[in-house]
């Protein structure tokens, strides 16, 4: 524990002239504080040079271990306020959560010194029950598995090997490759973005084969992946098993092509002369544009973008994916490259939606038919036509190209004509006429699916099971948080690239590629020296448990996001520490808190919750609410929100927690027994669209809600006094309304805890 604390009290940024500084000094000198705090000084700018310097002399010369630091966020100047290891810091936010948010008010006057004495006892008592983190410090591996060999696949060890690191590629076919060796062509990559370009799968072939850093695994599989992150042990079936020691995963397995029964209701499987952009690759590919009714070169081709007859509308106004009119079958047609069989048609569905991608290959595609079939013309229909970024040099390009028309419209039919040609049928063209096109061939899009939505496991030896869970709430693309930590999965130390990660272009597969190899060394390095890494990269503190007193009930291993906790044949939790992100959910779950981290733990946030003056009277002194807010989302919007002068009421005191799922009950039983009038818990938003950054922090919070209803109730306190509210980090100016709506539709409805003064 710090036992030999410092605190220090800046004058800057409207503190000091918000504040009696020297007031707070002189209060923190006294009672509980000083028999903790030998040093308490104010700082006239407490990040300038001489601030910290002063600082340092003080840890110097008194032999502080901890630092109380009241002044600005955490979340600023984190880099300037590090004074070497052994001294932990605590940053008390008393300019965004304090003078620049204050709201007073006139009933219960006097409160700005009242919050600051809080937040400091409050910072004090937090860093006094904290330890300095003890890591394991294991040697890992240093092996990259990459498991994939199409593109993306092969420009990932390609990437690994020129940073020094050892690669295993292993490939389900008997050839390198994957789709891009089925393609005519890419999309632009390079300077100008105008014309295709040749896939270069080719060379990277070479490459791959040349370099003495690749092991290359084809008409291989992964039997199992045991251990933990820069300790794996990967069992890989190749025409016989073998045992490798790899330290991280990238997943680069790709796509294969939706259920084409999906597209019925456009013409395919019925119309000859319908087919999808996958076999209209393949035909060009082959070295020939033909009709399949005829073997006759069209002179007209309709490309498609959007599926738009394959969608119904339900009354909530969502957009729903229909099943397919009739079976079809799943074997590929002649000239279409083999892919994986289907294990079930409602695993593979056509995904209902328009996307970049879908105007990119419709673009292409037209300018497939101008190259190999001089005077024939392609109408492009589109709904809407994506091209993001660079890519609109490329719809230029295409505007110009004499052979290529492009129109927006919306389908309305797909019928054959008599002579074996396809009338599309269309509405709100750009003319705004309902129009009639006849085409000798037509193009459907093709799904991209990622083969985890086929096959959503990864053989991994966990006690949470063998595959990435929740898949189906990302339409089977390995996932854990697009928005703020791309490649990342659901299992630490595997990271996705490419189409199994989401729809993208091969340029943009190149990139993802190079970023999921950094992340991949990156979690090899922080493994090694006992870190973790995102969300809270470098955070060099893990689990602890007290199996003594663990009853065995399996809530952590059962709830831990991502399968961080094995367990043996009783139950007992088996921690993998290079697997754990820090977020607390296991401490959070635990019933007879067991777990808890040397600086982070259930004494330490319950501490801070003791430390709030509670008044006796709420009429007199005001009520009391005490904000549990995820640091993540919740607390940057705190922040923002007082940057942009919003205020909120005076009787809220904030205490950031790691994650919602790290909240115990406990917490708020002690909140409730010291008379808090109200908890809110604020946090990311969960569900299908989630932003939480442990992906089920939140839900679990509002599952573990209910649970403390029930004590609640049988206490007698009303249930409403806890509640849970979701906030993203950019809704800022929501969360003074949500304290505010609290403070009148709860407290003042309920009126005083019924513990109050007890």
């Amino acid at each position: 524990m710090a036992e030999k604390l410092g605190v220090y009290i800046c004058e800057g940024c409207d503190i000091g002239k918000s504040l009696n500084v020297d007031e707070l000094v002189e209060y923190a000198k006294k009672g509980k504080l000083a028999n903790i705090c030998p040093v308490v000084k104010k700082s006239a700018v407490l990040c300038s040079p001489e601030g910290k310097a002063e600082v340092e002399a003080d840890i110097a010369a008194e032999g502080l271990d901890g630092v109380v630091l009241c002044a600005c966020s955490p979340r600023v100047k984190w880099d300037i306020f590090q004074f070497g290891q052994g001294v932990q810091v605590e940053r008390v936010n008393l300019r965004e959560q304090c003078v620049w948010s204050f709201k007073e008010d006139p009933n219960v006057p006097g409160q700005l010194p009242l919050i600051a004495k809080d937040y400091i006892r409050m910072g004090a008592m937090k860093l006094s029950k904290s330890r300095v983190p003890a890591p394991e410090t294991p040697e890992t591996f240093q092996t990259i598995m990459v498991l994939g060999g199409g593109f993306t696949g092969l420009t990932a060890a390609v990437e690994a090997a020129k940073i020094g690191k050892d690669v295993v590629l292993v490939e389900k076919a008997a050839q390198l490759g994957g789709k891009a060796a089925t393609m005519y062509k890419s999309f632009p990559m390079s300077h100008p973005y105008t014309k295709t370009e040749d896939t270069g799968i080719a060379a990277l072939i070479d490459a791959v084969n040349a370099s003495p850093k690749i092991k290359v695994l084809t008409s291989a599989s992964l039997v199992s992946l045991e251990g933990a992150p820069g300790l794996y042990t990967a069992t890989v079936d190749a025409g016989g098993e073998q045992k490798l020691e790899i330290g991280a995963v990238v997943l680069a397995t790709g796509w294969v092509p939706g259920d084409k029964g999906f597209l019925a209701p456009m013409g395919y499987g019925s119309i000859k002369n319908v087919v999808t952009a996958a076999e209209f690759e393949a035909m060009v590919k082959a070295g020939e544009i033909k009709r399949p009714s005829d073997g006759k070169a069209p002179a007209s081709v309709a490309i498609l973008t959007d599926v738009g007859l394959c969608t119904k509308t339900a009354v909530a106004g969502t957009t729903e994916v229909c099943a397919p009119v009739e079976p079809l079958p799943d074997a590929a047609p002649a000239g279409e490259p083999e892919v994986v069989a289907y294990p079930s048609k409602e695993s593979a569905k056509h995904l209902a939606y328009s996307s970049e991608l879908t105007s990119l290959v419709a673009l292409k595609q037209a300018g497939y038919v101008t190259e190999k079939l001089p005077g024939a013309v392609a109408y492009v229909l589109y709904d809407h036509m994506m091209v993001p970024g660079i890519n609109e040099r490329y719809y230029k390009a295409a505007q110009d190209e004499a052979g290529i028309m492009l129109s927006k419209a919306t389908i309305t039919g797909v019928v054959e004509d008599s002579d074996g040609g396809v009338i599309v049928q269309a509405k709100d063209t750009l003319l705004g006429a309902d129009i009639e096109l006849k085409a000798d061939l037509v193009v459907l899009p093709t799904a991209v699916v990622p083969v985890t939505a086929l096959d959503p496991t990864m053989n991994f030896s966990y006690r949470q099971g063998p595959g990435f869970p929740d898949l189906d709430l990302f339409d089977g693309f390995a996932d854990s948080n697009y928005i703020c930590f791309p490649y990342e999965t659901r299992r630490t130390g595997v990271y996705a690239a490419g189409c199994v990660r989401q729809p993208m272009t091969m340029a943009t597969a190149r990139e993802d590629a190079a970023g999921a190899v950094l992340k991949a060394v990156q979690c090899i390095g922080s493994a090694n020296r006992g870190m973790a890494v995102h969300p809270r990269s470098g955070d060099m503190s893990y689990p602890i448990f007290n199996f003594q007193r663990c009853t065995q009930c399996k809530r952590c291993t059962e709830e831990c996001p991502f399968g961080a906790l094995d367990d043996d044949e009783k139950g007992t939790p088996k921690p993998n520490p290079t697997r754990c992100r820090r977020c607390g959910t296991c401490m959070g779950a635990c019933p007879e808190r067991v777990i808890s981290f040397d600086n982070y733990n259930i004494d330490q946030i319950g501490s801070m919750i003791k430390e709030v003056y509670v008044p006796d009277d709420m009429v007199a002194g005001g009520p009391r609410v005490i904000v549990l807010c995820c640091e993540n989302d919740a607390y940057p919007a705190l922040d923002m929100a007082a940057f942009r002068g919003k205020s909120w009421s005076p009787f809220v005191r904030f205490i950031p927690v790691r994650c919602l799922g790290s909240v115990n009950a406990i917490w708020v039983a002690d909140a409730v027994s010291k008379g808090v009038d109200g908890v809110i818990m604020l946090g990311c938003k969960y569900g299908p669209d989630y932003q939480c950054h442990f992906v089920k922090g939140s839900e679990l919070c509002s599952r573990r809600k209910v649970n403390i209803a029930e004590s609640l109730g049988r206490l007698g306190v009303e249930a409403e006094r806890v509640e849970q509210y979701e906030v993203s980090i950019d809704e800022y100016d929501k969360v003074p309304g949500i304290i505010e709506r609290f403070m009148t539709e709860v407290i003042t409805k309920f009126g005083p805890n019924p513990f109050k003064g007890y």
